[in-house]
């Protein structure tokens, strides 16, 4: 990949940064983070917004909608929206970073169709329905059974951990449809309507005091068999897929705010408190800046590779690892400029170390990862 911006891409860059000088001032207030209805309002509408100026789904096919854009732009078109500080994804996160990529790379065309307009025009908000109280890490143990019967399935069980569930339209939903036979063998990948009689949502407290997961009691819910993505007993294969977005493509918005934390909001501190010239501080930060550049080289890499392959490679998996450690020790760091009696001052700060401590568990554990490069990078025995 040229690091350099082509005559096109400098082109589409100007463009960008001169419709967003002109569109976020004129956005309204962001809403409290508990404001559930409000916040889907606000983040429909800036997708809306996104959509009718060319810019949603910067990377998906034009036929759906999206622009059909390179890889090099897309991620221009993410460097543009962090320094600006524009909305970012919100509470469509799944819809727009792994459920819809997966819709597209692995649905059927009137799925396709049915979903990825509605999604990009900021209509429709998926949430996913993996992970279980005794099959997180361990998602192949998943126990939320589904029975075929007729043209559809009846589903029961439960879900954890399930990201805006109580604002979302549809459910990426893994299911067990066979207990025969290698746990991965009997696993069916669901689109789930979450309005279907049966689905009860009960968010949960994080240590923030946020409410942004939920868990999903299903009781004898019904999903008609056509909304199955791939073929039934093959969601295993499909979910590697989703994983595939998450692990690989998913982050960069949240890396690029990471970068301005690192490099704005970090030094801004230091100074604020009389510590920036601290040479061990400033090493420490050296040190940061130089892995974050790395991991956004790999990241590049990463974004290339789904561009040529409509799939990213097992190097997510490097970037996902990689970036949950850095995040923490970016806090840690944080967290030694302000002393005990400074802590309750800075809310961001302690609001950021708390959120990313689930960041070596989310989307696949640390350990998972470090399974993954080394059998599947490394080629070392499982």
């Amino acid at each position: 990949m040229d690091l350099r911006d082509s005559e096109q891409e400098a082109a589409f860059r100007a463009d960008l940064k001169a419709w967003l000088q002109q569109m976020l001032p004129t956005l309204p207030p962001e809403p409290h983070r508990e404001d559930w209805p409000g916040r889907r309002r606000f983040d429909g509408e800036w997708q809306r917004r996104l959509f009718d100026a060319g810019y949603a789904g910067i990377d998906w096919p034009a036929q759906y909608g999206g622009r059909g854009a390179s890889p090099t732009e897309s991620l221009i078109f993410l460097q543009e929206l962090a320094n600006a500080q524009a909305p970012t994804v919100g509470v469509n996160f799944v819809g727009l970073l792994h459920a819809g990529p997966t819709v597209i790379a692995e649905a059927t065309d009137e799925q396709k169709a049915a979903h990825l307009p509605r999604i990009l025009r900021g209509e429709e908000v998926w949430c996913q329905g993996f992970s279980e109280p005794s099959a997180g890490s361990d998602l192949a143990s998943l126990r939320t059974r589904a029975v075929r019967d007729g043209d559809e399935y009846v589903i029961t069980g439960q879900k954890i951990w399930t990201s805006f569930a109580q604002v979302a339209d549809y459910c990426e939903m893994l299911v067990r449809t066979n207990t025969e036979g290698k746990k991965h063998a009997g696993i069916t990948w669901l689109i789930m309507p979450m309005d279907t009689p049966g689905i009860d949502v009960r968010p949960l407290r994080t240590v923030i005091g946020s409410s942004e997961f939920s868990e999903l009691f299903l009781d004898e819910v019904r999903v008609p068999v056509a909304n199955r993505v791939g073929e039934e007993n093959d969601g295993w294969r499909v979910a590697m897929v989703t994983f595939s977005f998450e692990r690989g493509t998913s982050l960069v918005g949240e890396m690029l705010a990471t970068r301005r934390l690192l490099e704005e909001e970090l030094p801004k501190l230091a100074r604020s408190l009389g510590k920036w010239d601290d040479p061990i501080l400033q090493r420490e930060v050296g040190q940061l800046v130089a892995e974050l550049d790395g991991l956004w080289a790999l990241t590049q890499r990463t974004v290339s590779e789904a561009a040529q392959t409509g799939v990213p490679g097992v190097g997510g998996s490097l970037v996902k690892l990689q970036y949950s450690e850095f995040v923490q020790r970016l806090g840690d760091i944080a967290f030694k400029l302000l002393d005990r009696s400074q802590l309750t001052l800075d809310e961001m700060w302690v609001d950021e170390r708390l959120r990313v401590l689930a960041l070596p568990i989310a989307a696949g554990s640390s350990q998972i990862q470090r399974n993954i490069i080394g059998e599947r990078i490394l080629g070392l025995p499982r």
